[in-house]
């Protein structure tokens, strides 16, 4: 949920901006990476 109000708000996020808005939610998977990762490719699609 967090990552589709960061889209909308900013949908020319950088790595840096996406690893910031996703600071404080917490996953037990491999350090984000591929979160984030998902994050930037979605964000492309919503432009």
């Amino acid at each position: 949920m967090a990552s589709v109000s960061m889209i909308e708000e900013n949908p020319s996020m950088t790595e840096d901006e996406v690893r910031e808005g996703l600071e404080g939610n917490l996953c037990r998977c491999t350090g984000y990476h591929n979160i984030v990762k998902a994050v930037l490719q979605a964000s492309e699609v919503a432009l």
